[in-house]
């Protein structure tokens, strides 16, 4: 036991980040003459971008802009809308297989009061990583048990988790149970029957619990002396007052099915996440108003007689049938590290059918209209906030690089491990004289 603190010490010294977090914007900044990708309101071309004390003062052409104002000269460049991961452990994991470095999971079953923002680790290795390609803001995410608590949208810069935190909390997350029905074989009615009550039982245990948060905010409105403090049930009220959606995690199409029912039934705001199968039920989606947050992109198929290219083909069908739908990165725990890829899981629907125009809103402002920030994030329009990038190409291209970011008007480093071992190993050739090194 004694050496646990000087062991989380020592991880925390190695896989810290050493990019030092951007001051606030202290005067008025323009960059010029850049292709403005406003996602809102289409492509300017040869046009600028006027922004100070973090928010976006105007877009267009020919602007008027104070004396002391700074110009960056972009030219030739696009300028895109900070992109927005909508599911990932991004700040509460360092290492997948070092159990010190992960903290999204806490014990038991049923854990609504925990908020990821608390446990976001602001010097994570993974954030320059991140926003090196764009990805500026991230939904963090809890995962353990069945309700795992709210999730929080952060900005992917600052000293402490109250700097990065841009909106607290955005929705309650409930993993939804497995539908799956169990062969039928001579012997095993008994265990056919049991699994068939563990799924009733699992969807009753959250009935109940909601059905208890219910009973206890009429307790707390109404001042009753029976009211106790339980700061579980208290992690339910936002959701049972309509204040947040609950997301709830499904990917098979009796899930999806069972998830929506329920949340009509339970007159709760839902979004799906997930939706490996949603293509199936579109219709449902439509009628219902459901959002779904698409995180299968870069998956296989579920089932033999599935195309190979479902996957890749499921946002353009959500988007021809009229569901709202954002695309994320793949929400498993194993696959933060690589959430930079965001921009190439767009890039995939648009190669199999979904709009360019789409694919590139898909992971801006549709994922804020969503998460419920489409105010401050997700375009570039006045008043917004001054979240976005310079990049030298189509951020969907592989081949695109980021030159400049800004979040909430402040220059980001743009430096990471990635490119600091590049610069390492570029010099190891050299050094050597193996071979000329090009830069």
């Amino acid at each position: 036991m004694k050496l646990i603190f000087p062991i989380l010490f020592l991880l925390n010294l190695i896989f810290s980040s050493d990019q030092i977090p951007a001051p606030d914007q202290d005067h008025p900044m323009l960059i010029k003459g850049g292709t403005i990708h406003t996602v809102s309101h289409g492509t300017l071309e040869n046009a600028d971008i006027l922004f100070d004390n973090g928010k976006i003062i105007s877009v267009g052409h020919e602007l008027t802009v104070p004396a002391e104002t700074e110009m960056i000269d972009a030219a030739g460049k696009h300028v895109f809308p900070g992109l927005i991961s909508a599911g990932s452990t991004l700040g509460l994991q360092e290492i997948g297989a070092v159990r010190a470095t992960r903290d999204y999971a806490e014990v038991g079953d049923v854990n609504p009061n925990v908020r990821a923002n608390v446990s976001y680790n602001p010097d994570s290795e993974l954030i320059p990583i991140s926003r090196s390609n764009g990805i500026l803001l991230a939904l963090s995410v809890p995962r353990s048990g069945r309700i795992s608590g709210t999730s929080s949208l952060m900005m992917l810069d600052g000293w402490t988790w109250e700097d990065a935190t841009l909106k607290h909390p955005i929705g309650l997350h409930l993993f939804w149970p497995s539908m799956d029905q169990p062969k039928k074989k001579r012997g095993k009615k008994k265990k056919e029957h049991d699994k068939k009550d563990s799924r009733l039982k699992a969807i009753q245990k959250v009935d109940d619990l909601f059905q208890e948060a219910r009973a206890y905010l009429k307790l707390k409105e109404n001042n009753s002396s029976s009211y106790k403090h339980d700061l579980r049930l208290d992690g339910m009220l936002p959701v049972i007052k309509g204040d947040i959606p609950v997301f709830i995690h499904a990917n098979e199409v009796r899930q999806i099915e069972a998830a929506v029912y329920w949340a009509d039934r339970q007159n709760l705001a839902m979004v799906l996440v997930g939706g490996k199968d949603s293509w199936r039920v579109t219709q449902l989606l439509k009628e219902r108003d459901t959002p779904v947050i698409y995180t299968q992109t870069h998956s296989t198929p579920m089932r033999r007689f599935e195309q190979y290219d479902q996957a890749f083909i499921t946002p353009f069908q959500l988007y021809k049938a009229g569901v709202q739908f954002c695309i994320s990165n793949s929400e498993s725990s194993f696959q933060t590290p690589h959430i930079r890829n965001l921009p190439y899981h767009a890039a995939k629907a648009a190669s199999y059918g979904l709009p360019l125009e789409e694919a590139l809103r898909s992971i801006t402002l549709s994922t804020a209209e969503i998460l419920g920030v489409a105010d401050q994030a997700g375009s570039l329009e006045v008043g917004k906030d001054a979240t976005f990038f310079i990049a030298d190409g189509d951020i969907l291209d592989v081949r695109t690089e980021v030159l400049i970011a800004f979040i909430q008007g402040k220059k980001i480093d743009l430096n990471d491990r990635h490119k600091m071992l590049y610069t390492k190993y570029q010099k190891k050739y050299r050094q050597k004289d193996l071979f000329k090194v090009t830069d």
